[in-house]
């Protein structure tokens, strides 16, 4: 019962650690509102999504998840695709509880491993916003520029 009890409090305590509470998305690609509307319809179908905003005037949508929802990051990246555009800029908004973070250096958050690149050594606490920088989460020119390894699945290259 004991060895139970422990892995039980274990669990917990990792999966406490940090919370993605929403993203901010930039969509490229989109030419009027009906292109928007079909972005937000899209993402309204995911099962962890809570609300969508969008703004049409900078083709940003910001994203709300559900409470205590597990989020995939890739899932949102492909319904933008799948309904015609490319997503050119991710920034995740993560609450922190002590999470140390060294550069170059994985780091689990849920169910993700983040790889933070250009960041100094810290300890995460409170609100942060996380932007990531693999393909198909920046736009095609930032990536040839910044030329990030392509992302594994659930592994995601990112700075603060």
């Amino acid at each position: 019962m004991k060895p139970i009890l422990l892995f039980l409090v274990l669990v917990f305590s990792v999966a406490t650690n940090a919370q993605v509470t929403k993203v901010s998305l930039q969509a490229s690609g989109l030419t009027c509102s009906m292109c928007s509307n079909s972005i937000n319809k899209a993402l309204k179908t995911l099962d962890f999504v809570l609300r969508v905003d969008a703004d049409i005037k900078t083709y940003t949508f910001e994203i709300f998840f559900k409470p205590n929802s597990s989020v995939d990051f890739d899932m949102i990246k492909n319904k933008v695709e799948n309904a015609g555009f490319a997503v050119a800029g991710f920034v995740a908004t993560i609450v922190f509880n002590n999470v140390r973070v060294v550069n170059n250096q994985p780091v689990t958050i849920e169910d993700k491993t983040f790889l933070f690149v250009n960041t100094k050594d810290q300890i995460l606490n409170g609100i942060k916003k996380v932007k990531l920088l693999g393909k198909g989460f920046i736009s095609q020119k930032e990536y040839k520029r910044n030329a990030f390894p392509v992302s594994s699945p659930r592994t995601y290259y990112a700075t603060i």
